[in-house]
């Protein structure tokens, strides 16, 4: 479902008029070298597109109006080669609107010793250039992503290539478009939330849709397509009787893939990218959604359980983020369950009644049809598995009545001491950095929510760089919080986002 675009991000040299021509002609040799080479790496996840080195107010302004308006473009790089008064950008940077990233490099890597002169220190001086440059841009407060380095260092292309993704989330979060199915979970407080605002800061349209509307597009899901996609189902997974007859499983599975075929084509006709069920509001389903929403999840589709819409808006973003990843080991709505409190062996056992993620699935991928207290229906049908081992990000967005605040904790996942035969749900086993109790704390003091955005595929970095550009807090819970750093943080974060 997730269709990777084609984005381009621009780059933009800065420098002036006063070295002559030959310097501006060794300025744009250089850049379109820089430019090629960054290509060529293979590390960076979108193509870099050489602009002409800009000197003057009116080019620099119209570089950016151009980059506005085009669609293709996600954002723009810039480097100072050689110094560029900062007031001839000034005007540029008022009317850009897309993610800005300084790239504080310089074309050599090292210090010519024996041939320095100060023509080489004239056409060599982005010490000096980017400093003026970097000056003007904090003195606007304008919101932009700094990376130091020389250029062919893989630290310097990994960093770029990380924003890129970053950058591309903010582009895609205006697209994105959430079907809530019912409302949200009676006297739920941390699923609600302001919609209007969420569209005004993240672009995000969150709109209602009465059950039986899309109820109708599963029933006219023909019998010969739930047939194939049952195929499927039996060719791809293990099937797990748990006693039941064959051919009455098989009844329960086929009702999960009607709900998959109808809720994705209605999804795709309304032209919506993420959906959130409600178990306490079903309508005509015969089947709380279980496989078939995470079927979805697998395909892109945001999710968020119980009428979370924020949680179903994050995943979809996150999973746009991740999109072509080399080696990505996966993205999914997840809920704290359980805690292990045994000393030396802490963590929490996340899952959901149903609607995990099978990307983020480790070894085989089993379909278990079991009884479910909630949601007044026949048993469903769901896939079930253990998750990968490694480091995620666990996020949570959560509206604080008069702002939103992004809670991002680092967590190591790993496997259970044992196996849990008897719980017919898809889990991920992880602790919290910098430990369970601290970061449960912490997350607590925060206001964090049950449900998370979760990724092994994102880093700390990357979710709060998106934060920042959206103009939103964010808080971060890793190695290094304690307790009386991070209570100053969210009394400082009061007082600045207020």
């Amino acid at each position: 479902m997730i269709q990777k675009k084609e984005y381009k991000f621009w780059f933009c040299t800065g420098s002036q008029d006063l070295y002559g021509d030959e310097v501006l002609e060794h300025v744009a040799l250089h850049s379109r070298e820089i430019v090629d080479e960054l290509n060529k790496s293979g590390i960076l996840p979108y193509e870099v597109v050489w602009k002409p080195v800009l000197i003057t107010n009116q080019l620099i302004r119209q570089t950016f109006n151009e980059a506005n308006a085009d669609e293709s473009c996600a954002g723009v790089i810039t480097w100072m080669h050689t110094f560029s008064p900062a007031k001839s950008w000034i005007l540029g940077l008022q009317e850009f609107r897309k993610p800005l990233l300084h790239l504080h490099t310089q074309y050599n890597e090292e210090i010519p010793y024996d041939t320095i002169d100060m023509d080489f220190m004239n056409e060599n001086q982005a010490a000096h250039g980017d400093r003026e440059y970097g000056h003007i841009v904090s003195r606007m407060r304008i919101e932009r992503k700094v990376v130091v380095g020389y250029w062919k260092d893989a630290v310097v292309r990994e960093k770029i290539a990380s924003w890129m993704r970053t950058a591309v989330g903010v582009m895609e979060s205006s697209h994105i478009r959430v079907m809530r199915i019912a409302d949200n979970m009676r006297n739920v407080a941390v699923t609600e939330g302001d919609k209007v605002e969420a569209q005004i800061k993240f672009g995000w349209e969150v709109d209602a849709y009465p059950v039986n509307s899309i109820i109708e597009s599963v029933n006219d899901v023909s019998d010969a397509d739930v047939q194939v996609l049952l195929d499927e189902y039996y060719d791809k997974y293990q099937m797990i009787l748990d006693g039941r007859d064959p051919e009455e499983f098989k009844k329960h599975v086929a009702v999960q893939a009607k709900i998959e075929l109808g809720f994705e084509r209605y999804l795709e006709e309304k032209n919506y990218q993420a959906i959130v069920t409600h178990f306490g509001d079903l309508g005509a389903l015969k089947q709380l959604p279980g496989l078939a929403i995470q079927r979805l999840m697998e395909k892109g589709y945001g999710f968020g359980a119980e009428g979370d819409w924020k949680v179903a808006a994050m995943v979809r973003l996150m999973k746009i983020m991740t999109e072509g990843k080399k080696d990505a080991k996966g993205t999914s709505m997840m809920e704290d369950y359980t805690y292990n409190l045994v000393r030396g062996k802490e963590g929490i056992l996340e899952a959901h009644m149903l609607e995990i993620c099978p990307s983020i699935a480790d070894g085989p991928i089993s379909i278990r049809v079991n009884p479910l207290s909630m949601g007044d229906r026949e048993d469903p049908a769901r896939l079930v598995f253990t998750s990968k081992e490694g480091r995620g990000v666990a996020t949570s967005l959560i509206d604080l009545g008069n702002r939103f605040r992004l809670i991002i904790n680092e967590v190591e996942c790993k496997k259970t001491e044992k196996a849990m035969p008897a719980l017919p749900v898809a889990t991920n086993y992880w602790t919290p950095y910098p430990d369970l109790y601290t970061g449960a704390e912490a997350w607590i003091l925060a206001g964090g929510a049950h449900h998370t955005a979760f990724s092994y595929d994102l880093t700390v970095e990357q979710m709060v760089d998106w934060a920042e550009i959206m103009g939103i807090e964010a808080v971060v819970i890793d190695q290094n919080t304690t307790i009386p750093a991070f209570k100053r943080d969210l009394k400082l974060g009061e007082i600045f986002y207020k």
